[in-house]
């Protein structure tokens, strides 16, 4: 008899490793997954990708969450315009630059309060998009945003958006007054995707337009990328 309950016990302890080694397994499995979107994914994830590739110009499907060959077209233009490798995958890289986080979702609005960006943060931060960049392309007023940021982080300059813009000589449109002819959607959408952690740039602190640079100290910065008619550089 007692022989008989060993046996079930050992039974028993052996069907509970398997099922928490298959449980293990399947988590294990999850999170590889979540690692990287591409060809043949599918989901909320997948939509976010297509609805930002839509609205920035790179994709002309159906947000269907369905990620096929048109996404993944889509997908190596975006890699391709922002200096990422062109494979078609949305992995850690290319999902930073467009914002978007591989658990599901991506950075949304939330993270403007979440993240202490107040809505008059994000309006001056659009006006002065909309000051240096509204002839440029959606790329380019993204990137313009991202460079205040990325001085908002830096030591190099103020703590604060309001400061990085209003420090003396720093913007052209503060310097004429442009910062005061407000903005418009798409310089607010620009903003905001900057601010939902999108940088076209790579980590640019400066960007100036070569044909009305005066500054030779400007030219001697070393240079990430152009996009448009700016140069964005540390």
């Amino acid at each position: 008899m007692l022989q008989s309950k060993s046996v079930k016990t050992a039974i028993c302890l052996a069907l509970a490793f398997v099922t928490l080694f298959a449980m293990c397994a399947l988590a294990t499995a999850s999170v590889a997954q979540a690692a990287v979107v591409k060809e043949g994914s599918s989901g909320s994830t997948v939509k976010t990708i297509q609805t930002k590739l839509k609205r920035w110009g790179y994709y002309t499907g159906s947000v269907d969450g369905i990620f096929g060959a048109k996404t993944k077209a889509a997908v190596q233009y975006f890699q391709r315009r922002n200096g990422l490798t062109a494979d078609g995958i949305v992995g850690a890289a290319t999902a930073k630059a467009m914002g978007v986080t591989l658990s599901g979702s991506s950075s949304s609005g939330a993270k403007t309060s979440s993240g202490n960006v107040s809505n008059s943060d994000l309006y001056l931060l659009s006006c002065c998009v909309y000051g240096e960049a509204r002839g440029e392309s959606y790329t380019g007023k993204v990137a313009v945003a991202a460079v205040i940021l990325n001085r908002v982080k830096s030591s190099a300059f103020p703590n604060s958006i309001s400061g990085v813009i209003y420090q003396s000589g720093a913007f052209t449109c503060v310097s004429d007054g442009q910062i005061n002819l407000g903005t418009n959607d798409e310089c607010t959408r620009a903003a905001q995707d900057a601010l939902n952690g999108w940088d076209p740039t790579g980590g640019a602190i400066y960007y100036f337009n070569p044909a009305t640079a005066t500054s030779k100290w400007i030219w001697s910065r070393p240079q990430l990328i152009t996009i448009g008619k700016h140069i964005f550089c540390l």
